[in-house]
């Protein structure tokens, strides 16, 4: 589990291509590298991936065609950045909300701005996903714990604050660029829930007419 506040950004050494795989190799701090073991959980631009093999500060990480498919991982290069987060500890505290690393979807950025006034995101949701996002409610973005600001026809706004963008990758991003979504469990459940509910209800009332 994560706690979806990102960690650092780190650089991507290499991408290597295999077949049914690549495999990442990311440069970590010594903070991050604390205690890291092979099979260690670590949170990639949002996704859950297991660490391959360490060497010095160098970890190495491989994504399946299947997550490679369903995430940004796909149009990784070696020379950026990505956020990184390290698996959360017992009786740590959660700054954002917990999350699971299981990315959802990912999501076409609207409009990126960026001014000394303020700075913001929006991203086009797949309705089929859009349905679980609200106005005030989580999301997780990129592995980053945001607060959602505004809902609009699937359209996603976020407001980003100086240290999220200092802490995160965001300002290298651009309109068109694809981003990891992580929506919250709780509300994906209960709105799962009440569809259920309702189409239940309609249909029983179709037999009785």
């Amino acid at each position: 589990m994560y706690t979806g506040i990102v960690q650092a950004v780190r650089p991507l050494l290499d991408v290597t291509t295999y077949p049914g795989h690549n495999q990442f190799t990311i440069d970590l701090t010594p903070e991050l590298l604390e205690e890291l073991k092979i099979g260690a959980s670590v949170s990639v631009e949002g996704t859950c991936l297991s660490v391959t093999e360490i060497a010095g500060t160098q970890v190495r990480f491989d994504a399946m065609t299947a997550t490679l498919e369903r995430t940004n991982l796909r149009f990784f290069k070696a020379g950026q950045g990505v956020n990184i987060e390290r698996s959360a500890k017992m009786n740590a505290e959660v700054g954002g909300h917990l999350m699971a690393g299981h990315i959802a979807t990912t999501a076409e950025i609207v409009e990126l701005s960026i001014k000394e006034t303020g700075a913001f995101i929006k991203f086009r949701m797949p309705p089929e996903w859009g349905k679980y996002v609200f106005p005030r409610g989580f999301i997780g973005v990129n592995g980053c714990s945001l607060t959602v600001a505004d809902v609009d026809d699937n359209v996603i706004t976020i407001n980003l604050i100086p240290e999220t963008l200092r802490q995160t990758t965001f300002a290298s991003y651009k309109a068109g660029d694809q981003l990891n979504i992580e929506v919250d469990h709780q509300t994906m459940v209960l709105v799962d829930v009440v569809e259920r509910t309702i189409k239940g209800t309609l249909a029983r009332e179709k037999l009785l007419r």
